[in-house]
């Protein structure tokens, strides 16, 4: 009589619980927290981008009303270093300088730490700093990181190819610019040291500070409450956040810094920044039989933890969804004297296809193909999924034909070519860019832990991070899921490493996919540990409990969640470690129209078919692709971090970086769903809060360069500004 009663609640479309406090403004983020006696610090920064420290006077800032204490690199004795992944052959960690020392390599590294009764004192403490810099190099430029990826001979495969296209895509550093800054509070007890951090890697944290700080890693506790966007750029440890708990440990006071824009936007780590070039050769009937691609990705002076993820990601993925038989991938890195280049919302997947899809287009327009055509004739078939990429990749199922198919139908696309020809007729500039991509996204462990509660309801605890995903909602609807309660019965937490031995944090668009079955196991554990107890009790097998909604079933009596808590609660852990890699992939078109007169470009409609795998809520999902969406935007038509010959900042505040505005949207934004469920973990799930990143700013550059075909085929660099559009346009006007 109980059977048949569950009630599904991955796949539904719940609202986030998250929202209603925050709307309320009752978030509690870093900067709100002051605990008594908080002290409060700010930096002296380097004003150059490199040079050696000929003389450092602090006296001043001493004697500054307000000032508590002032710290430069000879006061703090530490020897530890931060974690750097080493993802590639060759790779060269270069850990930060908690306080720059002999010398400086990075224009607004830190320098002296100045701590105070308040901000506004600590600031004008920081002011009164006099520091001396003789130009000099500070950076060590050889033995530069490179890597190769190569199947075949692709060089012999290019020169016998019946057609031989190029391009070029250089792309601009931008800032991944959460809505809130960094932040630090740290307080010392003696014994403890509990650090409150905007971050989305806590207990990665918590090893570096334990690492830096020379303590115990059970004497750190890293807090992170709610937190206001992330993108990758808080995904290692900084160095300020390490200035902040070693002030915190002297003085014996809680410390708290919290970054300005202008700090961020300096001395944050960026992304993108690549300098990219590939060329692929075409046989006669529009097969790809081979691609060369040199990729050059900056480091900037030091190596965040993730520095060499967006290199590798670049190059491993290569050449996307496309069958190739022979590759030669060239990768180089760099550093420079300028700000760390981090993880940013896609991490090197992005860079990898906008080279492909550029090719891809172009190369269809050199053969006289519609790109749509040329697509489908390389791309790979559901068939071939799993699929052993050339670059070595064990790539997730995937149906990328009925993906192209899909979006074929809901843009009209054959339509809209045509309608396309009439407007050019009349004199309108526009264009049609297609994309098709795969990415990798849930790869590696996390951790989980549920626990039944004496009142018979549930709290949740993931080593998986939040900073505006929605995690709660997500993770609660699996817990009511695998255990047949309600969401409103699941409490959910995270961002304390109190909570748990151990978790890996929020990044690459791992966390349902590996977090999520993780907390699914836990669940799975808790129910039959329950299920054990019941029998236990009533000395019956355990094959004879049956779960149904509300608890368990013997016979014809109905036992509660609230009646097995009563007999004392459970506790189930999971560190779960997916066996292989998701990868989720899409479809997207995208139409703009562009003003002759001032290039300025307009987007008409995204049409965009995703497959993030099994999906858990479709509100969700929908969320993270516009959010990805909007921030593709804005890397394709106008964020850019710009530096002059000397490695000065020009864009340092938001009169100078321009980020997407509502009216930079597109007019009308089509979704759609076309789910494979994964093969690599468990739960089915597949990432998608980077797709919009890496699926948007190919297409948008495309349908640009397609609007541009009757002017140039010159390849235009990133950002697309409407003066480098408009430039393209009169160049061929005023050609004779």
């Amino acid at each position: 009589m109980f059977e048949g009663e569950k009630k599904d609640w991955i796949g539904a479309a719940m609202t986030r619980r998250e929202d209603p406090p925050l709307l309320r403004g009752e978030g509690r983020f870093v900067a709100d927290h002051t605990p008594p006696e908080c002290l409060f610090l700010e930096f002296f920064r380097a004003p150059q981008a490199s040079g050696r420290i000929t003389a450092l006077e602090l006296d001043a800032a001493r004697e500054t009303d307000g000032v508590f204490a002032v710290f430069a690199a000879a006061d703090l004795g530490l020897s530890g270093h931060s974690a750097v992944n080493m993802l590639i052959p060759g790779a060269r960690a270069k850990s930060f300088d908690v306080l720059a020392g002999e010398q400086v390599t990075a224009l607004g590294q830190p320098v002296v730490a100045v701590v105070a009764q308040s901000p506004a004192q600590a600031m004008d403490g920081a002011e009164a700093v006099w520091l001396d810099l003789e130009a000099e190099e500070t950076l060590d430029r050889s033995d530069v990181p490179t890597a190769q990826y190569r199947t075949g001979d692709a060089g012999k495969a290019l020169s016998k190819s019946a057609l031989r296209c190029a391009v070029r895509v250089d792309h601009a550093r931008v800032a991944p610019f959460a809505l809130e800054p960094r932040a630090a509070l740290a307080e010392w007890d003696g014994e403890l040291l509990r650090v409150h951090l905007s971050t989305q890697t806590p207990f990665r944290a918590k090893e570096d500070l334990a690492r830096i700080l020379g303590l115990e890693p059970d004497q750190v506790q890293v807090i992170a409450p709610d937190v206001g966007g992330a993108f990758g750029g808080k995904a290692s440890i900084y160095p300020e956040e390490v200035a902040v708990a070693f002030a915190a440990k002297v003085l014996g006071r809680p410390v708290k810094w919290v970054a300005s824009r202008s700090e961020e936007l300096q001395a944050a780590t960026h992304g993108r920044g690549a300098a990219t070039g590939a060329e692929i050769g075409l046989d006669g009937e529009g097969q790809i039989t081979a691609l060369r691609a040199d990729l050059d990705f900056p480091l900037g002076a030091w190596t965040p933890y993730s520095a060499y993820a967006p290199a590798r990601n670049a190059a491993r993925i290569l050449p996307g969804p496309y069958r190739v038989g022979s590759v030669d991938i060239q990768l180089t890195t760099r550093f420079e004297n300028r700000a760390p280049m981090g993880i940013y919302r896609g991490a090197g997947r992005p860079e990898a296809v906008m080279l492909m899809e550029r090719l891809i287009d172009k190369a269809a327009r050199l053969a006289g193909v519609d790109p749509l055509e040329l697509r489908r004739r390389n791309m790979l078939n559901a068939g071939d999924f799993p699929y052993q990429s050339p670059t070595g990749e064990l790539m997730d199922l995937s149906d990328l034909p009925a993906l192209l198919d899909r979006l074929e139908q809901e843009s009209g696309y054959v339509e809209l070519r045509q309608r396309q020809q009439a407007r050019r007729a009349a004199g309108e500039v526009c264009g049609l860019g297609l994309a098709l991509y795969l990415e990798p996204c849930g790869q590696g462990w996390e951790t989980a832990r549920l626990s039944l509660l004496p009142d018979g309801r549930f709290q949740a605890e993931t080593g998986a991070s939040a900073q505006g995903q929605g995690r709660e909602t997500a993770f609660a609807q699996i817990v009511a899921q695998e255990l047949g309660v309600t969401p409103d019965q699941v409490a959910v937490a995270e961002g304390d490493t109190a909570r748990l031995n151990n978790g890996l944090g929020a990044l690459a668009s791992r966390s349902t996919a590996i977090g999520g079955t993780a907390m699914m196991r836990a669940s799975a554990g808790l129910a039959a540990l329950a299920r054990a107890r019941l029998a236990s009790a009533r000395g019956v097998a355990e094959t004879e409990i049956l779960q149904v909604d509300g608890g368990f079933a013997w016979g014809n009596r109905l036992y509660t969640w609230a009646e097995i808590a009563s007999e004392g609660t459970l506790v189930a852990e999971e560190t779960y470690t997916a066996p292989q890699e998701a990868w989720a992939s899409g479809a997207v078109l995208a139409e703009v129209t562009i003003d002759r007169d001032t290039g300025v470009t307009r987007t008409d409609r995204i049409t965009w078919v995703d497959d993030a795998g099994r999906v858990l809520n479709p509100m969700l999902l929908e969320g993270q692709m516009m959010g990805g969406l909007a921030q593709g935007m804005g890397h394709a038509f106008m964020e850019r971090i710009a530096y002059d010959a000397d490695d000065q900042l020009l864009t340092g505040s938001l009169m100078d970086y321009a980020l997407p505005r509502a009216t930079d949207m597109p007019g009308a934004v089509h979704f759609h769903s076309a789910p494979t469920r994964s093969g690599a973990n468990e739960l089915g799930a597949k990432g998608v809060g980077e797709a919009g990143c890496i699926a948007v700013p190919p297409a948008l550059a495309n349908a640009v360069q397609d609007a541009l075909s009757p002017f140039t085929e010159d390849d235009l660099d990133f950002p697309l500004t409407s003066e480098k559009i408009w430039r393209a346009m009169q160049a061929t006007e005023e050609t004779p």
